[in-house]
Order: structure tokens, then C-alpha cells, then sequence
């Protein structure tokens, strides 16, 4: 890839390399834990017009490479929480905030890994399913169908073609449903001609597309949805507020 000719895959402007961090660089420094030093640079670019910052020269791995580099048998080193703490923690959340459907409402996990996300919804009879790109590589999202309600948590800043996820996304969502994800914001942590400190800039997670709140907005304005945060980590993308949501936002 040409480092030298950068073009932001959310709004097309023109981006700098920012700064270079080694591979191993991962989340659980932010515990104190550190892996030994990979002794592979991974760049990061700065887009100059929407703050979007990404790894130019992950975003052209494959699936396979993915797995094989990333998404390994060591990967629990590096976020031990995917497997069973955040996928209970994320549970009990969505059932904190739609306690009282009227109806059951189709429900889908976007990038649900291992599915415990879903398992523990349907206990609570939600009509939930799991899909996840790198785990579900035999069904292809035109089998799906649609959903009200599509979650997609710690997805976001692990995709290298986001313009691609927005599309999927967009064709699986119902004409009266919302998007509901969780990325980290990169204001205040990530500036022009600075060095990257965030523990949430690390490749050895994934960590590859890092958005700023403007960058967000424009995904959701180039996909016609509506844009809202309900804290630095949890959106949500939308087009009407569905009924069943009223409570938790307000438009206008």
C-alpha cells in the first residue's frame, strides 16, 4: 500500500501517516500488562478533515491473516474479557434498556463471536441471533433477513473496510429499526502530530479503525441514518425512533 498517498475511507480526505507502534502494542497495557515487543512496525494514519485514524497496512489483510495473526489461539491474552465478562456485561445492558418490549422484537448480534451474547437474550426470550464475519464465513447476510434491532459491540475498531460494514448494516436493518454499537471515541486521546498513547490504539487486538465523533457522523450521514452517543462508548445509528425505544432517545 502507498503510505504516501492516503485516502480516509470514511469521507475521502487526504491523510498522514501519524505515528508507529509495534504490533504487539495491545489493550491490556491499559492493566499494567505488557507482551514482548513483536519487533514489527504497524503504522497509523490521521485523516486531516474527519479525525478518522486507521492501520493503512492492515486494512488489506485478508480473513485468513486476520485469524491467523490476530484472531488466534493467543488472543485471550490480550482481551481476556471477550470470551464470557463483556458478553454478560453487554446482556444485562440490553435488558436493562428494553425491560418492557410490547413485543418481541428480531434481534441480531453483528460480530458476535462465540454467540453468548445471544444465548443468554434467548433465555430471557429475546428472538436473537449471532452472526459474526470471521466465525459465520458459509452464510452470507442476504440469509438473514431483518432486524429491528442490531447490536454490534467491539466491532467498529476491528473492521478494515468500513464502508462495507455501513452497507451491511444498512441492508440488514428493518425500515423502523436502530443500530446500536460500542467503539471508543478517539477525541482528546488522538491529535495531529502527536504521538499515539491510547491503550486503544493496539494492533495486537484488532485495533485497526479508530473514530472520531465527526468521522461517525459522517458514516451515519453517507448511510442516511441519524447519529447519537449515549456516553464516549455506546451509539447508536437510526432513521425513526421505533416505538419500543422511545424511552431511551429523544430526537430533535
Amino acid at each position: 500500500m502507498d503510505k504516501q498517498n492516503l485516502v480516509c475511507s470514511v469521507c475521502g480526505g487526504a491523510c498522514l501517516l501519524l505515528d508507529v507502534v509495534d504490533f504487539n502494542k495491545s489493550c491490556e497495557e491499559a492493566r499494567g500488562k505488557f507482551l514482548s515487543l513483536a519487533g514489527i512496525p504497524v503504522y497509523y494514519a490521521l485523516c486531516s478533515k474527519c479525525g478518522f485514524c486507521f492501520s493503512p497496512e492492515l486494512y488489506v489483510w485478508t480473513l485468513d491473516e486476520f485469524e491467523e495473526r490476530i484472531y488466534n489461539g493467543e488472543y485471550i491474552l490480550v482481551d481476556p474479557d471477550y470470551i464470557e465478562t463483556r458478553p454478560r456485561a453487554n446482556a444485562a445492558t440490553l435488558l436493562s434498556m428494553f425491560s418492557n418490549l410490547p413485543h418481541p422484537i428480531r434481534h441480531l448480534d453483528y460480530g458476535g463471536g462465540n454467540g453468548l451474547l445471544v444465548k443468554l437474550l434467548r433465555e430471557s426470550n429475546w428472538e436473537s441471533i449471532s452472526y459474526d464475519p470471521f466465525v459465520d464465513r458459509n452464510i452470507s447476510i442476504e440469509q438473514l433477513g431483518k432486524f429491528e434491532l442490531i447490536t454490534a459491540f467491539e466491532v467498529f475498531e476491528h473492521v478494515p473496510d468500513v464502508q462495507e460494514l455501513m452497507s451491511n448494516l444498512r441492508s440488514l436493518l428493518s425500515s423502523n429499526g436502530l443500530i446500536l454499537f460500542s467503539t471508543l471515541l478517539s477525541d482528546g486521546n488522538i491529535y495531529p502530530n502527536q504521538r499515539i498513547s491510547w491503550w486503544y490504539a493496539s494492533p495486537r487486538n484488532g485495533h485497526i479503525s479508530l473514530f472520531s465523533r465527526n468521522s461517525l457522523a459522517i458514516l451515519a450521514q453517507n448511510s442516511e441514518f441519524d447519529f447519537g452517543s449515549f456516553s464516549q462508548g455506546l451509539h447508536v445509528f437510526l432513521t425513526n425512533v421505533p416505538p419500543w425505544a422511545a424511552h431511551i432517545i429523544q430526537m430533535g
